[in-house]
């Protein structure tokens, strides 16, 4: 900033004060006047001596009006020195020292003296704004500070205050809506702009991606491309992120071949997202390629792939790439042991699960986090320590959310543990935690110890509280398009062919003797209904469309929202015998590669 020497003693003679001495107002008020009538700034250097001689220099409005005169004069580096040796200033001084810099085109130098402004809590007017709004590039500041203050609304008023809408202004609106979920909003500002630039796009891609719109953001991508625009790291990074939510692995191997021969650099960066698509996307062997092909490592990289391998059910992979981690001298952060510990959980590893948990705090200085203690939950619970589990998290350090409760309320619901399963579900109803998830596992509690009262009891709670159940969607690639299958589905416009398909799979699974599992039906209905019910599941329909759409022995790769049921894994397993093809279901917890009759989580999941 700005900076200058101020006189410290009074000129012998100030002439233009001299001659005012003996008049009848009071000092303070002639010298007001005399600064307000100030042409020049040696006339300036002379009354501010005399503040000094007279001690007056800390008189507020003397002050303020000397500061704002040297502003106006153009001599901003006194008017700086003065502010920074008033005691205490006032919201006055503060839109005195922000005008001048504005007025005065210094934007960023303004914008840095309100930004202080608000670090010493004092509030600002309207005169303030007035300041700020002289200088268009700092209104998109100022809508950008509301918006990080979570201010939404005050940034819509500023932003449509704005006679002129800039290029920035625009964009900076539309990334304040994006960040706070309403994309919306976003987009229709969005389609107003007669000029974009990546920045827009990458706002608009990367706010669809943040709040789980994926197909939109890949369309927007699309369109983009079309539009002439070219992509950028940012763009890249955000698109590779709403691949991996997909599952889209061949959208995500053509924006790999893009970034290679268009000259987008693939830096450490790119190169982890890639690694996180392609483990996301059910191919771990391109993910290990990337990752393999990383000259710089970081631990975030490192991350990705023990993650990956996590989510697979490779959990002895997950384990050694650790170990090798830490040969190679990196820190393990939060994120390595939310790795380490999902992949102790997928493969039922209590001793070890319980080493790294506790090597966390001892070995490395990490408190363990919610989520750390979620992995432990999971882990205990599927393994059939309910006590246990229930015990760590009656016992953390930490306030336990629902999501905890939930994965333990789901171990009740795996073991048939009704007592504990009524205790959470009643703690959580009666903490005002309880969410859908609460009461359909509670619900399927009893619908699996065939208690259909209770059943019946919680639906009707569900009603009167107004929760309803997550649908379950299954989601399939083909040829870069994602196609989506709810259970029962007819709205796909190859229906008739999928179901033919379902009754040609049914002929194979009597054919191998196999029995329904109709326990996994948590219904009050006939055992037929039941049966029928099974044959419509979301993953079925995806994996029947999969069937009659591409080549023999091609993979199926299948998505799906929910975790997947009994019957529908047992099925799978079968298929992938009969047709001979390898079938990738990844589901809400993790991934299951079915292989000739097996499946990679060895039935346990």
């Amino acid at each position: 900033m700005f900076s200058a020497t101020l006189p410290t003693t009074a000129p012998p003679s100030t002439p233009a004060v001299a001659a005012n001495t003996h008049q009848r107002l009071p000092l303070a008020e002639k010298l007001a006047f005399l600064i307000d009538k100030s042409k020049t700034v040696d006339h300036l250097h002379q009354i501010h001596a005399a503040l000094l001689r007279y001690g007056l220099h800390h008189h507020p409005i003397l002050n303020f009006k000397l500061q704002r005169s040297y502003s106006s004069l153009g001599h901003l580096h006194y008017s700086v020195a003065l502010f920074n040796d008033t005691r205490n200033p006032n919201v006055f001084f503060w839109t005195a020292i922000i005008h001048g810099h504005a007025v005065h085109g210094l934007h960023e130098e303004a914008l840095h003296f309100y930004t202080q402004m608000l670090t010493h809590s004092v509030e600002p007017n309207v005169f303030t704004f007035s300041s700020m709004f002289k200088a268009c590039p700092l209104e998109p500041a100022l809508v950008d500070i509301y918006a990080r203050g979570g201010e939404v609304e005050s940034a819509r008023q500023l932003f449509d205050s704005m006679p002129e809408k800039s290029l920035v202004s625009l964009t900076t609106m539309m990334t304040c809506y994006a960040k706070y979920g309403n994309v919306d909003g976003a987009r229709i500002l969005f389609d107003g702009m007669k000029k974009r630039d990546v920045v827009c796009w990458n706002v608009m891609i990367d706010g669809y991606t943040q709040r789980g719109k994926p197909n939109e953001s890949l369309v927007l991508f699309r369109q983009m491309l079309a539009a002439g625009v070219r992509p950028n790291e940012v763009t890249v990074l955000s698109v590779l992120s709403a691949c991996g939510q997909l599952g889209a692995l061949e959208s995500g191997r053509w924006l790999h071949s893009f970034i290679k021969n268009n000259g987008i650099q693939i830096s450490v960066q790119v190169a982890t997202a890639l690694v996180d698509m392609y483990g996301k996307c059910g191919s771990l062997d391109d993910a290990r390629l990337v990752f393999d092909m990383i000259n710089d490592k970081d631990v975030v990289a490192w991350n990705s792939i023990i993650v990956g391998y996590a989510m697979h059910g490779f959990s002895r992979d997950a384990l050694e790439m650790f170990n090798e981690m830490c040969r190679m001298g990196f820190h393990p952060t939060d994120i390595t042991f939310i790795g380490i510990l999902s992949a102790c959980a997928h493969a039922g590893l209590v001793s070890e699960g319980w080493r790294f948990f506790h090597s966390m705090k001892d070995d490395y200085c990490l408190e363990p986090k919610i989520e750390h203690y979620g992995c432990m939950v999971n882990l205990l619970g599927r393994a059939g320590h309910l006590e246990e589990a229930y015990e760590l998290v009656k016992n953390m350090e930490i306030e336990p959310d629902a999501v905890l409760w939930g994965t333990l309320l789901g171990a009740c619901r795996l073991h048939c543990n009704i007592p504990l399963g009524e205790v959470i579900s009643e703690f959580l109803v009666s903490r005002n935690l309880a969410n859908s998830g609460t009461y359909v596992l509670l619900s399927n509690i009893y619908a699996a110890a065939g208690n259909w009262d209770g059943v019946a009891r919680v639906r009707a709670l569900m009603k009167y509280s107004g929760v309803q159940k997550e649908p379950g969607c299954s989601s399939i690639e083909l040829n870069n398009r994602v196609h989506e299958f709810l259970a029962g589905d007819l709205k796909h416009p190859k229906s008739k062919e999928i179901y033919m398909m379902l009754e040609e799979i049914n002929g194979w699974l009597k054919a191998h003797n196999y029995t329904p599992k109709t326990d996994a039906v948590l219904h009050d209905i006939a055992e037929k209904e039941k049966v029928r019910s099974l044959e419509v599941h979301s993953e079925k329909l995806a994996i029947a469309f999969g069937l009659i759409s591409t080549k023999p022995g091609t993979t199926i790769k299948i998505v799906k929202n929910l975790r997947v049921c009994s019957d529908c894994h047992a099925v799978t397993k079968l298929i992938s015998k009969i047709a001979r093809r390898k079938i990738v279901v990844r589901d809400r917890n993790r991934f299951h590669h079915f292989v000739n009759g097996s499946c990679s989580c060895g039935d346990y999941w």
